[in-house]
């Protein structure tokens, strides 16, 4: 019997404002090829467009994450013009309005470990293992791993890592700052299902503005960071969600946020 999900390179599933990315090659440790690179560019789009999209998780099939850029699928064309492609995924998830999470078991290595790091969150299991494979492959950082890893590690690691391409441990990751939490495998589901459900219950207009904060504002000066969130704070009160907010806390309920404009629209 045929199994539709089997043909399926990426599994999608939207529920309760949580879309769940699967990478679904297990067969290749869900390394990416032309197939998968174009689902996520177009899922992502999606989730950056569709409001019913509050949160994103993504994770792979079977006993891994991903591999990286699966090497012996057929390339065609420029070198350059393929890397474009990635880049504007890569740009995709960073510029991504909506929190994400990555749910890692097992492997995530070269481009497949940068998919995750580009999520704002990564949740892993003891025997998740992650390397910058690239120098192994001859190849040099890739999918924003040169942009990430110095940020999130500091220079000295970030060499150590891409020079070597080391495979190391979930808890050496954490203790670098690569992975948000660790937890016991039979844990992980629930764990990432309660978090996501979290952050989609967030206001969303204030959630896009700190994660766009936080993303520019690391490398300028206090004076330009305050502006910025002094007009990203007037953009929040201008939604129903601040009000609504503050309601609740008098109420003493909880919130429910919409990220609607409380501003009422001008008349030609």
């Amino acid at each position: 019997m045929d199994d539709p999900e089997h043909d399926q390179v990426l599994l999608t599933h939207l529920e309760d404002g949580v879309l769940t990315l699967t990478l679904n090659r297990p067969h290749r440790r869900n390394a990416l090829d032309l197939a998968l690179w174009d689902g996520l560019r177009d899922q992502l789009a999606r989730a950056r467009d569709d409001d019913a999209v509050r949160a994103v998780v993504i994770t792979g099939a079977g006993g891994a994450f991903c591999a990286g850029a699966d090497l012996s699928a057929p390339r065609e064309g420029h070198p350059l013009d393929r890397m474009r492609g990635v880049n504007e995924i890569a740009m995709l998830l960073h510029e991504l309005p909506k929190p994400s999470i990555a749910r890692v078991h097992g492997v995530a290595v070269g481009a497949g470990w940068n998919l995750a790091l580009g999520c704002d969150l990564v949740v892993a299991t003891p025997t998740s293992r992650f390397s910058q494979i690239f120098a192994q492959r001859g190849l040099s950082l890739d999918f924003g791993g040169s942009w990430l890893l110095p940020r999130l590690v500091g220079m000295q690691q970030a060499k150590r890592l891409a020079l070597l391409a080391e495979m190391i441990e979930a808890d050496e990751a954490h203790r670098l700052g690569l992975v948000t939490w660790v937890v016991a495998p039979d844990e992980l589901d629930g764990f990432v299902a309660d978090l996501a459900a979290r952050l989609a219950s967030m206001a969303p207009v204030a959630v896009a503005q700190s994660k766009a904060l936080l993303h520019e504002n690391a490398d300028r000066p206090l004076r330009e960071a305050l502006a910025s969130e002094a007009r990203a704070q007037a953009v929040n009160f201008a939604t129903a969600d601040a009000p609504e907010a503050f309601a609740a806390f008098t109420e003493k309920r909880e919130a429910t946020f919409t990220g609607e404009w409380a501003v009422p629209a001008r008349r030609s």
